[in-house]
């Protein structure tokens, strides 16, 4: 996401670069580009030349810092800027009521059903939460199996009425059965419906009157740009909701919406999608996203997803067999699993400062390591824990076996004796020391 916005940023402020301060002149040059690069990513006009106007205002009357040169400088302020345009800081959901009750809402299309699991999800893995899914959408065909597959696949309950037609009853009812079921959090799936559509308007209008709900969240297919911010604009003046909802940003997405639909409705972005999985949930930090979007990284939200799946026994079971050159495939094939469930590989990726950008062109399947994968489910188990078993007539074997090709059984052995020899070193005092002094003499 973003990249294009990113390549064009990047440019802008290679015209300052060779100068030694901040003029009228190659300011105005450098701002130029940056306001052709929002309006390509298509960001209202308006809050783009206000964007570049208050940056303007800031690099001529700042000081330049003696460890900062000009180009530095302005992506700084820029950086500030993009943080303060997204919203400044990160907000939270509202969960105080008993139980809680959220309300999705949006256009058709925009993947409110798929977000509603993927807040269940959330809500029951990171906050302990006993959520209710409720099935309000009784226009769409196969809305609510749904919901009810969605649900199963998470472990969580689908409260539905498949012949009452009435949707303000219906989430009346489910708030009733959360209460004498003890559930804690209730999350409303309504159908998508256009903002031109009065009757629809009202009835989701109904449904917010007849729930109170504590939370209600505003649901955006961010690949519409412009249009969505617009439409979220009419939302807002029904429902006054608390947040937005940005789905779909691991698309080919422009950015548009995410960098403009906060000034317009004044209300925080508080989750992004970021892929099909039900684990690909976010809180927008807007900190971390201008970052990205600088093509500056993401290291923190990088080392939170890496923490949710450090399992600390298991950590301390390879450290043990590390230290006897015990490690084996079966064990890289554990370490696979868990970065497999930190989220999709571009994603990752873009999280490591710089490496966006190198990796740009790459494409990166989410089945990354399917071919590994396949290469040690073809050796057999004395293989998988003893790899020095593996001479060249196994390899021979575990090619056919995996459709691979001889080079790519090698190629995966030698990766695995040199992660195995980095890991050993990390053992004991001094080990990163050394482990940086054996990828120095690396080419």
């Amino acid at each position: 996401m973003f990249n294009n916005l990113s390549d064009k940023l990047d440019k802008a402020f290679h015209v300052l670069k060779g100068h030694g301060k901040i003029t009228e002149v190659n300011v105005a040059e450098t701002l130029k580009e940056v306001r052709r690069a929002l309006l390509d990513a298509d960001v209202n006009f308006k809050i783009a030349k206000d964007f570049t106007n208050r940056i303007k205002e800031k690099a001529l009357g700042a000081n330049v810092l003696t460890t900062l040169n000009p180009s530095q400088l302005l992506v700084k302020i820029v950086k500030d800027e993009l943080t303060a345009l997204m919203g400044g800081e990160t907000a939270g959901v509202n969960l105080s009521g008993t139980p809680t009750v959220i309300l999705m809402s949006g256009l058709q299309g925009s993947g409110k059903t798929t977000f509603a699991g993927k807040l269940a999800n959330y809500l029951k893995n990171k906050k302990s939460k006993q959520p209710l899914l409720v099935a309000c959408d009784v226009y769409r065909p196969a809305a609510i199996t749904q919901l009810h597959v969605v649900g199963d696949q998470i472990g969580v309950e689908v409260y539905s009425e498949p012949e009452n037609k009435d949707p303000v009853e219906i989430a009346k009812n489910a708030v009733k059965h959360a209460k004498a079921n003890g559930k804690n959090t209730v999350i409303i799936d309504t159908a998508g419906r256009l903002a031109i559509d009065e009757e629809m308007m009202a009835e989701i209008s109904n449904i917010h009157k007849a729930v109170q709900p504590h939370e209600t969240l505003f649901v955006v297919d961010s690949m519409t740009g412009q249009d969505a911010v617009n439409t979220a604009k009419a939302f807002n003046d029904i429902l006054n909701f608390e947040g937005v909802v940005l789905t779909k940003l691991d698309g080919d997405t422009r950015g548009g919406a995410a960098l403009s639909i906060k000034s317009v409705v004044n209300k925080p972005i508080k989750f992004i999608g970021t892929g099909e999985k039900m684990e690909a949930i976010d809180v927008f930090h807007p900190d971390r996203m201008a970052d990205r979007i600088l093509g500056m990284g993401d290291v923190i939200s990088l080392v939170e997803r890496a923490q949710e799946q450090y399992d600390e026994e298991e950590a301390r079971r390879i450290s043990k067999k590390i230290a006897k050159n015990q490690f084996g495939f079966d064990d890289f094939l554990k370490q696979i699993k868990q970065i497999k469930k930190m989220g999709n590989m571009k994603d990752l990726v873009g999280m490591i400062p710089g490496a966006g950008k190198m990796m740009e062109d790459v494409d990166i399947d989410d089945d990354a390591f399917k071919g590994i994968e396949a290469i040690i489910h073809s050796m057999t188990p004395t293989e998988r824990s003893e790899p020095k078993t593996i001479n060249a007539s196994r390899k021979k074997r575990i090619a056919k076996g995996s459709g691979s090709t001889i080079q790519e059984v090698n190629q995966l052995m030698k990766q695995f004796t040199q992660m195995s020899k980095m890991m050993k070193m990390m053992q004991g005092p001094g080990g990163k020391s050394r482990m940086m002094n054996m990828l120095g003499g690396m080419k």
